[in-house]
């Protein structure tokens, strides 16, 4: 071979590089915690606006139905690793070590061509494998000042964590291999508990009064389970640490971490406003209790605020440095949750509030602007849509379906599931929510509780969307309940939940 023959052949194996990288499509995939999409203006939220996320949503498509298949933050990170269930990827409670060994969907994207990385809150247990470059949050992280871990080193950083990881997203990008398609996950922090706003937000909320839930003094009646919940915005949530109320700032955890600056404007507000305010209103019973659900509403919404600023800053950029049309980008949480529906905050329960997450999704060139979705969609189909996307081949023990054809075809017209598996581990602590599995169709709702409680609920989502009537065992039921747990035992041996067979089988 002569040099002009490998000169042209270098420069075809160049071009077919280049071309190859162009097809593949960038991801970037921000992922939140316990971001209730009633608090999104997307989702017809009345209780505020989320100008950011929504941009997202008018440029792409909002998936009405979108499940977890395990409410709770450090199993649905594992999930979406994996593309399976919890009792498939050994992650069933937090605070375990998640297996960074098994096959994930980034680390195959990495043999593909793609550089990937992890920024944010991660809250595995281990460090991440499978990413190029990663930044994590240390365990579930701190809103302010918090330590960040990468692969030689852990540093505290100063400032605001939403800030910060939107800071070292956009750097990640600046400096990434420009000549290779990326992957980036963005974790946020945003709203977990304990919800402490930026202090640009502080107050933001604080001119609104918010209705109270139609189901905020339920009293849980034939619900065995929910009457045995310690996750009531009444007995659980507290004055002093969730809603800084008189808080200890010289205690060494959370306010500890605070430059002199920041402690001074957060105390100027709680202290001298907040705590001055519930002084003087001398609360008591259910007045104190509709308090407590202001005070969680315009913190956690506050909270909410720098998020949705954030993902404004991260559209912008890509729109700046030309990467819109390249990229896609998924808004989602890792669960659903409470916004004092059932007098609760938190999620776990299969009710609707915490098994429906948001999602939505813009793929330029395939995504129909403002269009939704209301097909059954699980978090176990995240990794093999991202795989479809880019053109990688999902291996055959993924549990979770592509919903690709969704966003692609009129979604009336897809072979798509008609029913969904869900399965909830974590007992007692912290929030006592007894462990359960169920089935979700797009009308009804069947749910097996066990451990300390054998109890059933099965609920018409059509006449009673706000599941307070538990129609197990009633007259006219049994024609619905008996197709229901067919087809719920169907699933369980379609995804080899052993334990959940052996449950349901017991007489």
């Amino acid at each position: 071979m002569n040099i002009l023959s490998k000169i042209a052949g270098c420069i075809l194996l160049f071009t077919a590089a280049n071309s190859y990288a162009q097809q593949q499509p960038n991801i970037i995939f921000i992922f939140s915690d316990d971001h209730a999409y009633q608090t999104i203006s997307a989702y017809g939220s009345k209780l505020a606006q989320t100008p950011n996320i929504d941009r997202i949503a008018n440029q792409g498509v909002r998936f009405r139905n979108a499940l977890v298949t395990n409410s709770i933050c450090g199993p649905s990170r594992a999930t979406l690793l994996t593309g399976k269930y919890s009792h498939i990827n050994g992650y069933t409670l937090n605070e375990k070590k998640f297996n960074v060994g098994q096959q994930l969907f980034p680390r195959m994207l990495q043999q593909h061509g793609y550089q990937t990385a992890w920024i944010g809150k991660w809250h595995l247990g281990n460090l991440p494998d499978g990413f190029d470059y990663w930044r994590i949050l240390k365990g579930q992280g701190q809103y302010y000042n918090p330590d960040i871990i990468g692969p030689k080193d852990t540093t505290q950083v100063e400032g605001y964590v939403t800030n910060i990881i939107t800071q070292f997203s956009v750097d990640w990008l600046n400096n990434r291999d420009k000549s290779k398609p990326f992957f980036l996950v963005v974790g946020e922090k945003a709203t977990h508990r304990e919800w402490l706003p930026d202090l640009q937000d502080l107050g933001a909320y604080d001119d609104k009064d918010f209705p109270l839930p139609p189901t905020f003094h339920d009293d849980y009646k034939n619900r065995v389970a929910a009457q045995n919940q310690d996750m009531t915005i009444d007995k659980t949530m507290r004055l002093r640490d969730d809603l800084k109320v008189h808080a200890n700032y010289e205690q060494k955890g959370i306010y500890g971490r605070f430059t002199p600056e920041q402690k001074k404007v957060f105390k100027a507000y709680y202290e001298d406003k907040i705590s001055k305010e519930f002084d003087e209103k001398h609360l008591s019973g259910d007045s104190l209790v509709q308090w407590k659900y202001q005070r969680y509403l315009k913190d956690y919404l506050a909270t909410a605020r720098s998020l949705d600023r954030n993902i404004g800053q991260l559209l912008d950029y890509l729109d700046k440095n030309g990467l819109a049309e390249n990229t896609v980008v998924v808004y989602a949480s890792d669960q659903g949750f409470y916004m004092g529906e059932h007098g609760w905050f938190d999620k776990r329960f299969m009710y609707e509030e915490s098994l429906r997450t948001p999602f939505l999704i813009k793929y330029p060139g395939v995504t129909k602007p403002g269009t939704t979705v209301d097909q059954l969609m699980l978090n176990i189909d995240w990794a093999p849509t991202f795989l479809q996307i880019a053109g990688v081949p999902v291996p055959a023990d993924i549990q979770g379906t592509s919903f690709l054809p969704l966003l692609k075809e009129n979604p009336e017209k897809v072979n798509w599931r008609k029913s969904a598996y869900y399965h909830y581990y974590e007992f007692p602590q912290p929030h006592h929510v007894y462990p359960h599995f169920g089935i979700r169709t797009e009308r009804y709702t069947l749910i097996r509780f066990y451990g300390p409680s054998d109890s059933w609920e099965l609920y018409d989502l059509q006449k009673d969307p706000h599941e307070i009537n538990n129609r197990y065992g009633s007259k006219g039921a049994e024609k619905i309940t008996a197709s229901l747990k067919k087809e719920l035992k169907k699933l369980i041996l379609q995804y080899k939940d052993t334990e959940a067979l052996k449950i349901l089988e017991e007489k």
